[in-house]
């Protein structure tokens, strides 16, 4: 898996910052960002996080490109719905020689491991059969939900903060949590103020709404 944050607005803590205080300021904008001082803007932020006031968030966005995951972990992906999403086309991408995505359970079982790639050489020989005769919109039906993909896509701060909620839990599925995990760390360096407080609901909030499926991880803490 390869995730790169490749652009987001520039100075997140301050524009977001910037736009709580023009709500209660005769100043614009620009000058407002002009006087905010550091500290201002910590405070401000957290304040925002803190009470829970998201609109002002929705004003950075981030943007991201990921490669080396899987159709079944993007189909998670999309689920969250306020982001914009750019997708590897298998209708238009010719996949005869298709990298594939193996979990861990199944590389951690050898005769697991061996049925799973016999699948994908099989699927890989019926595709190309199949985009010969076929048109490759038709012969894209075969490929697995292992098949390896591509995507950027870009959520703006609110967004995110329910994204790594859910998907930084321990009961996420393995591939999603990994990539949310590692977005998390990135959008962190670059908006240290406004992320602090985002991650898995059980850490951020003190709750957990798995119920008997909980990890546990809350009584620990």
């Amino acid at each position: 898996m390869k995730v790169k944050l490749i652009n987001h607005t520039p100075d997140p803590d301050l524009t977001v910052a910037a736009a709580a205080r023009l709500c209660y300021s005769p100043q614009g904008a620009e000058q407002i960002m002009d006087d905010l001082a550091p500290p201002d803007v910590e405070r401000f932020v957290k304040m925002l996080v803190d009470l829970g006031h998201w609109s002002p968030t929705e004003h950075v966005s981030f943007t991201f490109s990921v490669e080396g995951v899987s159709r079944a972990m993007t189909h998670q992906l999309i689920r969250h719905r306020i982001a914009s999403y750019s997708q590897q086309s298998q209708r238009y991408v010719k996949l005869d020689d298709f990298r594939y995505i193996i979990p861990p359970s199944v590389k951690k079982d050898p005769e697991a491991l061996a049925l799973f790639k016999k699948t994908m050489e099989d699927i890989r020989e019926a595709y190309e059969v199949l985009a010969a005769r076929v048109h490759r919109e038709d012969a894209r039906y075969v490929l697995p939900n292992a098949c390896e993909t591509k995507m950027v896509y870009t959520f703006n701060c609110r967004s995110l903060y329910n994204f790594f909620e859910h998907r930084c839990c321990e009961r996420a599925q393995w591939e999603i949590r990994k990539l949310a995990n590692i977005m998390l760390a990135q959008v962190k360096k670059v908006a240290p103020i406004l992320f602090a407080g985002a991650g898995p609901a059980c850490v951020t909030r003190g709750v957990c709404s798995e119920g008997r499926l909980s990890c546990g991880r809350l009584e620990k803490l």
